[in-house]
This record gives structure tokens, C-alpha cells and sequence, in this order.
């Protein structure tokens, strides 16, 4: 705080100056529209009530609310390391954003966020036996808090639940990663769910690199399912690639009563069951593509019984053969068409594109190894391992990251319903988040000066954040 303020004068123009002044100046003003969301929503609130700290209480710096906030704001401003936390300990916006007091408090001197290895004390945390599955359930808390409060406290009647693998690349050797042989990297592979109506993330679960892609299936859906009718819908439907249709599965979900749809990997099998329908009918081609849709049966070698499937066939331009591929469904034919049955396993399409956002923009790094403690307050210590539970600390971390998006996609539901429009996470991100700002203190009153630029953008927010009905409010 007592440094000279560097000057730098660029070569491009002698009438530029820059100053570094120590004023209460933020790149990451958009912090306090992440804070608005976590208080409106009471996911912090839900989250303390359930989460055990064997703190000492007496011993007790930043509360256990504090540093889910730190954490949580750090995700979504795009800071994914610990140690951003020590190179941002002053940011004035982030102090606001993350801390529990109120009035001028959080600025005052000697407050600043967490340090990283507080933060790293908090995954410590997480990562406790108990801790763990309040943190999933709180991905899907969240998101059903949001959809109520967008469509004022009413739940969907329909939701569809879309289920995949995700690579999550890692660079070490993390416990439980493994070189994948179809990804071709050293990896993870959680299994992840994602609402496909409103796009919400809603669960995951970590997994080795070398899982199959139906590993686990059977229990992360159906307690998902559970959670789910109730609280963000009455009834929920399964989709999935043609990776997950394996017998127990697929039996979990007809005993249950919820409905799938899936893809079916061709086998020889298949190919001669759709051999019969892979003939051109007489004639020239038209100019358009033609698609031809068969319903048929099928039971596959471990399958306890023959179930509905659907062969797709359709034509590729300047292609002497037809192409094909099999859609395999619990729905009958009177209650979902095939025309129907198509169409909506294509929207599958919608669901990719929101882990593909998870991956790009939240860009989860699950790093977490052992590693030896060497030294203790510049004291020598005996090379012993650490007990932390790496996986599952790497897990936590993967989950923080979901509940992050969810906080993101509730600030970027709330710009396209107030514009109309479109937006991206990246977007939201880089015009709404990301914006630079001025904090200006007056008596025990907090200025947060923004730039011109972002101030229509979150007028259109916060308008609509009030027309939520949020619960609580």
C-alpha cells in the first residue's frame, strides 16, 4: 500500500501516461452480480446448514460461508487457481462480494479473501466423507431454485435428463486418472447430467480415466431422478448416447417407470436386422436427402427381454449407400412417434453444448495429488504422506465447478429473458462479469462505480432479478 505508484509512458503516443495508483479500483465488479445470486437463491445458507466444519470454532478465521463464497466468485470471474486468491486479496469487488459483514466492513484495513491455503483448507473440508454428497445435492438445489424462481415457484411438468461421459484431461499422476484409449489422454471420466430444457447442470460424479461410460449409471440416475420430481419437475425422462444401454440400467429405469431414450452402438446383429431396409426404392434420388424411420424389436445377447427400437435410414448426398443408425426407447409407439422419438434425441445436441461450456469457460483443473509435507514453519519434517483423499478432493472440486456454472447460468437466464436475445457463458463472462469498476466509500456508505459500457446490461439484470420469485423474497 505505501509503494510509488509506477509511471509508463508507451511509444506510440508521447501524450499517454499510465499510473498504477492505489485507489479501490476492480476488474471484476460483476463479482457482487454472483454474490446477489447466491443470496437470493439461499444456496449458501443451505449449504452451511448441511455441511460439517470439525473447525475449532475459537480458532475460526473466515466462516465456513466466507470461503464458499470466495471460492465460488474465484470460479466464475475465471480465476481457476488457489493462488489467484493471494494476488486478489485486495480486489475491493471481491472482497464485497465474498464477505458476510456488511456496511464498509469488508474494506476496512486488514481485510482481504481467504489465502490459498485457507482455501485449500476448505477443499479439505469438502472433501470429508459426509460433505461430499451435500455438495452434489447442492448442484441440483440450486437448480431447482432457479427454475421456480423464473417461472414463479412452478416446477416443470416434463424434464429430460441428460446423461454423459466427460473427458477431463489431467497432466500428473492424480490418483484415479488413467491413459483412455478412445480420448487418447491421461484423464478423468465423471459422469455428468445436465437439464436439457433449461440448461442447467444438475449432478456429477467422479470417475477413473479408464471407466466404461456406463460405470456407475444405474445409481448416479435414479438418485438423481429421486431428487429431481418434486422439486424441479413431476415427471423425468432419461436421454443417452450409445454408450450407457446395458442391461442393468436399462432394467433400473423400467422398474422405476422413468422413461429413456438412447442410441445403440450398430453390431452384426443389427446390421442384419437392418439389412432389408438398406435398399434404395426405384427410381431417381430426389434433390432433397429422403429419411426413412422403421419400428422393430431387438434383444441383444445379456438383455432380459426384446425391447422397441427404431432404425433410422437416410440418404447422403453423393452416396451410392444409405446410412443408419438404431434409437432404442421405453417409450411405446403411441406415446412418442418415431418422427417424434428422432427429433427429440436430437435436441440431444442442446446438452453438449452445455458441458462443452462447463469445459471451456468454468475449465474445471482437477490437479489434486498426494504430496509429502517437507516443512513446517521453516522447520525439516520426516517426508510423511498426506491423508487427504486426493480423488475425492479432485471431485469437490468438480462439483464447486457445477455449482459455479449454475451461478453463472442464472445471471445469463436472467440477460436472455430481460434482452431477448441469446448469450453465451463466455459471453456473460466478458460483458456482464468481467467489467472494471471504482469503489468509492462515504460515511458507512459503498459506491460501486461501473463502466459505462456494462451499466445497461445490468440494469436489463437486475430488473429481472426482481421480477424472480425467488424463495425467501
Amino acid at each position: 500500500m505505501g509503494e510509488t505508484p509506477s509511471t509508463f509512458h508507451p511509444s506510440f503516443n508521447a501524450g499517454v501516461v499510465i499510473e498504477a495508483r492505489v485507489e479501490r479500483l476492480t476488474s471484476d465488479a460483476g463479482a457482487v452480480i454472483m454474490r446477489e445470486v447466491m443470496e437470493r437463491s439461499g444456496i449458501i445458507d443451505w449449504l452451511t446448514e448441511r455441511l460439517h466444519d470439525p473447525r475449532q470454532p475459537h480458532l475460526v478465521t473466515y466462516p465456513l460461508a466466507d470461503l464458499l463464497r470466495t471460492m465460488l466468485l474465484l470460479f466464475a470471474q475465471g480465476w481457476r487457481d488457489q493462488d489467484d486468491a493471494d494476488a486478489l486479496r485486495l480486489d475491493p469487488a471481491l472482497r464485497l462480494a465474498a464477505a458476510g459483514t456488511r456496511s464498509t466492513t469488508p474494506l476496512t484495513e486488514g481485510a482481504h479473501l481467504a489465502s490459498q491455503p485457507t482455501l485449500s483448507r476448505l477443499l479439505d473440508i469438502l472433501t470429508l466423507e459426509p460433505n461430499r454428497p451435500v455438495l452434489r445435492e447442492a448442484v441440483g438445489e440450486l437448480a431447482s431454485r432457479r427454475l421456480r424462481a423464473e417461472r414463479g415457484g412452478r416446477a416443470l411438468r416434463y424434464l429430460t435428463i441428460d446423461v454423459d461421459g466427460l473427458p477431463v484431461e489431467v497432466h500428473g499422476e492424480q490418483p484415479g486418472s488413467a491413459w483412455n484409449g478412445h480420448y487418447h489422454q491421461r484423464m478423468y471420466h465423471p459422469i455428468v447430467a445436465c437439464a436439457a430444457e433449461t440448461g442447467d447442470l444438475l449432478d456429477a460424479r467422479l470417475r477413473p480415466g479408464n471407466a466404461h461410460t456406463a460405470e456407475g449409471a444405474l445409481d448416479f440416475v435414479l438418485s438423481l431422478v429421486d431428487r429431481l420430481e418434486g422439486s424441479m419437475c413431476q415427471v423425468a425422462a432419461v436421454r443417452m448416447d450409445a454408450g450407457f444401454p446395458e442391461e442393468r440400467l436399462l432394467a433400473g429405469l423400467e422398474r422405476r417407470g422413468t422413461p429413456y431414450v438412447a442410441r445403440l452402438r450398430n453390431n452384426r446383429a443389427l446390421d442384419r436386422l437392418a439389412g432389408p431396409y438398406l435398399r434404395r426404392p426405384p427410381g431417381r434420388p430426389p434433390a432433397e436427402p429422403r429419411l426413412w424411420l422403421h419400428e422393430l424389436e431387438y434383444r441383444a445377447g445379456p438383455w432380459s427381454r426384446p425391447r422397441r427400437v427404431v432404425l433410422v435410414v437416410k440418404e447422403r448426398p453423393d452416396d451410392l449407400l444409405l446410412d443408419h443408425f438404431w434409437l432404442l426407447t421405453s417409450f411405446s409407439a403411441a406415446a412418442m412417434p418415431a418422427e417424434d422419438l428422432l427429433t427429440h434425441y436430437r435436441q440431444r445436441g442442446t446438452a453438449e453444448g452445455h458441458f462443452g461450456e462447463l469445459m471451456d469457460v468454468l475449465a474445471p483443473a482437477l490437479s489434486s495429488a498426494p504430496r509429502t509435507k517437507s516443512r513446517y514453519r521453516d522447520n525439516p519434517l520426516p517426508a510423511l504422506p498426506t491423508g487427504i483423499d486426493a480423488a475425492a478432493r479432485n471431485e469437490a472440486i468438480l462439483l464447486l465447478h457445477l455449482l459455479a456454472y449454475e451461478l453463472m447460468h442464472a445471471g445469463r437466464r436472467a440477460m436472455e429473458l430481460a434482452t431477448h436475445t441469446g448469450w453465451s457463458l463466455r459471453r456473460f463472462r466478458e460483458r456482464v462479469l468481467r467489467v472494471g469498476g471504482r469503489v468509492l466509500l462515504h460515511a458507512r456508505r459503498v459506491t460501486l462505480v461501473i463502466a459505462q459500457t456494462a451499466a445497461g446490461f445490468w440494469s436489463a439484470l437486475w430488473l429481472r432479478f426482481e421480477r424472480f420469485a425467488w424463495a425467501g423474497s
